[in-house]
């Protein structure tokens, strides 16, 4: 089942190209760039346009954070919760990484 929409886009391309409107576009007649991950080419043109991070990144970050943390603090038992937390950390690192390479 077509978009209900679809005659309305399909009539708008081509008042666009009628008039002139994709003519001298950057990359005209051009190959469009390899990707090598073309299933998530999409999300990923999407998130550097938003200076957005993959989910691992942004949790390695925050390990980093827990690590100065567990350099800083001399309480044993505070330097065990910490070790927790990196711990729990790392296996959402993991499993966030799995996610986003499939």
């Amino acid at each position: 089942m077509d978009h209900p929409l679809m005659d309305l886009i399909s009539a708008k391309i081509a008042e666009a190209e009628k008039n002139g409107e994709f003519d001298n576009l950057p990359g005209a007649g051009k190959p469009l760039p390899k990707d090598d991950d073309p299933e998530n080419a999409l999300l990923r043109r999407i998130m550097q346009e938003n200076n957005a991070v993959p989910p691992f990144i942004a949790l390695g970050r925050e390990l980093e954070k827990l690590r100065e943390e567990l350099r800083r603090t001399t309480d044993t038992v505070s330097r065990k919760d910490i070790m927790k937390e990196m711990s729990m950390m790392e296996a959402k690192i993991a499993i966030a990484r799995k996610g986003w390479t499939g």
